[in-house]
């Protein structure tokens, strides 16, 4: 019954997609955005997850894109997301590698997080990655929110403006579906206005946090609409 039900959620957002994308040929949602370019801490927070890379304190680079999920007009709430790439560190001959990891604007508490929430302000945000990790010891959710600083808009002009050459920075936490957030690391995340953003495209399927397994039915709800999603403008 799950896997029926899983299949036919993702059959709905695949359709989904498949008509707006009609319209926003290049990005079906999160059409708009802004580059930022930085560094995650992982503390020794003494914690386990399960997950090697948030139980393991590390520094790696970090790439980012905030964007609006709708693409609302300024001055209205919109769905805030921030995609982020984390570089890790080369092993042996093999090249770098990342894991993209996608983060929604929500609620912080259970059932909230499972939640959609449209913000008029980034700071006022929390944010989380909603579908859970299968870590070691099971599902894993990560989330963030924002330290400093204290009033950041959620429209692009406004986040460029009020951000200016200052960091914007988060703390990271997980938890299990229903459990308390644990503060695991620091995001630290600057604007990079010089950077290309029109082309940066993330993806947690393909590139799933390091040291994490997909649940098959959350691949199968994801799958059918990130695929329609990277198909370049004119493809079948």
């Amino acid at each position: 019954m799950a896997g029926l039900a899983s299949t036919a959620i993702g059959k709905g957002f695949e359709v989904v997609f498949r008509g707006i994308k009609h319209v926003r040929r290049h990005r079906p949602i999160h059409s708009r955005g802004l580059r930022l370019d930085g560094t995650v801490v992982v503390h020794d927070h003494g914690g386990r997850s399960g997950i090697s890379w948030i139980d393991q304190p590390s520094e790696s680079p970090a790439t980012g894109r905030i964007s609006r999920s709708a693409g609302t007009p300024d001055g209205l709430p919109d769905i805030v997301g921030l995609a982020l790439r984390i570089h890790h560190a080369e092993v042996g001959p093999a090249p770098s590698t990342f894991s993209d990891v996608l983060l929604s604007s929500t609620g912080w508490s259970f059932p909230g997080r499972f939640v959609l929430v449209p913000r008029l302000r980034v700071s006022r945000a929390p944010l989380n990655t909603m579908m859970p990790y299968r870590g070691e010891d099971g599902p894993v959710l990560l989330g963030a929110r924002t330290i400093s600083p204290g009033a950041l808009p959620s429209s692009l002009r406004g986040f460029s403006r009020s951000l200016g050459s200052s960091p914007w920075q988060l703390g990271l936490y997980y938890a299990t579906p229903r459990g308390p957030w644990q503060h695991f690391g620091t995001l630290t995340l600057q604007l990079n206005p010089g950077a290309e953003e029109k082309d940066l495209r993330f993806d947690a399927v393909l590139h799933p946090l390091a040291g994490t397994r997909s649940y098959d039915w959350a691949r199968t709800v994801r799958e059918p609409s990130y695929a329609v999603s990277r198909r370049e403008p004119g493809d079948s």
